[in-house]
């Protein structure tokens, strides 16, 4: 008895050895939180024009970064960033290194499962864009030919499950847009899935106007990710959103970045 009295004590002192090694956790609770700690952090991802990129001064900038300085100041914290790709975005809310992600994150029943969103801020379509050249109606059309997509995004798994009714088309996987737009223009792909804002970035770089939009895959819609069961920050987050809403500020912040208003965005 007294050497697994010994033992037990020995693995318990082992335990919270281990515990107090592991890094803190940077995700609040709670409002109350956020604020008695004094900044929220927010998972972004800087590759995501006109949503976020990094600006002349390598700031981030762009919508999303617009809307999550605008909660900071609601809450009156600063915020503090942290950058992460699209596949990055689930694990840093379920690893709790961020309270937030603000990085036009769909809107889908698999994703919540593991998290939680908040009512939509934002949406767009995912569409397919390819040359002019190229005779395009639909998924069917793509077989037989190299589409590219950002890994891990709502058009990656549109197209992705459009291969297994159409074989023969060929998925080529980029970590971020701005590598997938640079397959698009040097020929390394023959079509993209996207957003539908692509065809307006790939209009400024060299032989742009040769692309455009060729059809909708799906309209998604854009909420705030918190971590699962954070009902507290998800309410305030759905309140705050209400106003912004209701007072302009999202249309405003659309049309400077997208040049059109956003969509009728529903709630649940």
């Amino acid at each position: 008895m007294r050497n697994f009295l010994k033992e037990a004590g020995a693995l318990l002192a082992g335990l919270v050895l281990v515990l107090s090694l592991l890094p803190l956790s940077a995700s609040a609770q709670s409002v109350d939180d956020i604020i008695s700690r004094g900044k929220l952090v927010v998972a972004i991802d800087t590759t995501t024009p006109p949503y976020a990129f990094l600006d002349a001064n390598l700031k981030p900038a762009g919508f999303d970064i617009e809307v999550a300085n605008k909660m900071g100041e609601a809450l009156g914290v600063p915020v503090e960033f942290v950058t992460v790709t699209s596949p990055g975005r689930i694990p840093a809310l379920l690893t709790k290194q961020v309270d937030a992600v603000i990085s036009i994150f769909s809107i889908t029943p698999e994703r919540a499962i593991q998290i939680d969103f908040s009512i939509p801020y934002a949406g767009q379509s995912a569409v397919v864009i390819a040359p002019k050249s190229m005779q395009i109606k639909g998924n069917a059309d793509l077989v037989g030919k190299k589409v590219g997509l950002t890994r891990g995004t709502a058009p990656d798994a549109l197209l992705t499950a459009a291969v297994a009714a159409n074989p023969g088309i060929e998925i080529l996987r980029f970590d971020d847009q701005p590598a997938l737009m640079q397959a698009m223009i040097s020929g390394q792909i023959d079509a993209m899935g996207g957003g539908d804002y692509g065809e307006i970035y790939l209009k400024r770089a060299q032989n742009g106007d040769a692309f455009e939009q060729k059809y909708v895959l799906k309209t998604f819609y854009f909420g705030i990710g918190v971590a699962k069961g954070n009902d507290n920050l998800r309410q305030w987050i759905n309140t705050w959103l209400f106003t912004m809403k209701t007072d302009g500020t999202l249309d405003a912040l659309s049309m400077k970045y997208r040049n059109q208003p956003l969509p009728a965005l529903p709630v649940f």
